[in-house]
């Protein structure tokens, strides 16, 4: 059964937390780079965090933003376009980012957003020391996906078929989520099939695909482009009834059954003492790479019974939030 709460990680904390030995005098007026796949409501807690830290834009701090507003191919130019700014700093949210970031500097400072294995994707030797010019908050590994598996099992008891809305574009984060699902699927006595969409304009395609042989549920794997449009997916999954499960609350939130995921609002925040730790002074390779503190279960209890769906009680009792 879905547990209310679970603990990844966090003994790191203490160690970001802790006092920093003497560094070099911080930069008086630095330029911060803001690398993103796609604009999310969590990033203005970021900002706010640096705002609790003293930051001001244009005051005592200058900020470059870029979003790829969904298309990950443009993420290589737009890091590319930073660096050539000369910031002082990069964030980088999520995997495909953070990798563009890497690859365009090996030098200037990058705080990671929410990158789920940083190990894994090669951004860094080791979440305990990093080394090198990379450092921040790291989210959920691919296992994740056997919980929303789960839920599914959960939500629906005889359910055989699960089809999984995939981006290949995001080829990294996407093949880790897909490999999981794969993996645990026979566990659950549940097959996987996929559907695809690179792209805004893919998704009616990819839901019509879908509904010509629709699944006993859906499952939409974390990513950039799809939390951008979780409205329209939660719509679309509605029009087509199909009783829907994703990593992010957002697409609770927008309408869609249920999430199970990290909770990304402390990943933001967190990142934001990482930039202020670095701009006085700190190396990136000398702090830990911060592992995600909360996973949440939310459960949309109004879709469900649009969908007529029967959420059990014990679930409901389990959930963080409920939508009514």
């Amino acid at each position: 059964m879905i547990d209310r709460r679970t603990i990844i990680g966090g003994a790191v904390i203490a160690v970001v937390l802790a006092p920093f030995p003497a560094h070099p005098q911080p930069v008086a007026m630095p330029r911060v780079g803001f690398l993103t796949p796609g604009t999310a409501a969590n990033e203005e807690l970021f900002w706010a965090e640096l705002r609790r830290l003293g930051y001001a834009k244009g005051k005592n701090i200058v900020v470059e933003y870029r979003s790829a507003h969904g298309v990950l191919d443009k993420l290589p130019a737009l890091a590319a376009e930073l660096v050539s700014l000369n910031v002082d700093l990069l964030v980088a949210v999520v995997t495909r980012a953070a990798l563009a970031a890497k690859q365009a500097t090996n030098t200037i400072p990058i705080v990671i957003v929410a990158v789920s294995d940083p190990v894994a994707s090669g951004l860094v030797s080791d979440l305990a020391r990093p080394g090198g010019n990379i450092t921040g908050t790291s989210g959920v590994g691919a296992d994740v996906i056997a919980k929303q598996l789960e839920l599914v099992r959960t939500l629906l008891p005889n359910a055989t078929r699960v089809t999984a809305l995939w981006n290949p574009s995001n080829s990294t984060f996407q093949q880790q989520l897909l490999n999981e699902a794969r993996s645990a699927a026979p566990k659950f006595r549940l097959r996987i099939r996929l559907a695809e969409a690179r792209s805004p304009q893919d998704l009616d395609r990819a839901f019509d695909t879908i509904s010509k042989d629709p699944p006993d549920a859906l499952l939409v794997l974390a990513d950039p482009m799809f939390g951008s449009n979780a409205k329209r997916i939660a719509d679309l999954a509605l029009k087509h009834r199909l009783p829907t499960v994703s990593m992010v609350r957002a697409f609770a939130e927008a309408g869609i059954v249920a999430t199970y995921g990290q909770s990304f609002d402390d990943s933001y925040r967190r990142a934001a003492i990482y930039v202020d730790r670095i701009l006085k002074g700190a190396k990136p390779g000398d702090l830990p790479v911060e592992q995600p503190m909360k996973i949440e279960l939310v459960i949309n209890l109004k879709t469900a019974t649009a969908l007529g769906l029967a959420i059990p009680q014990s679930l409901l009792l389990r959930a963080d939030e409920v939508i009514q």
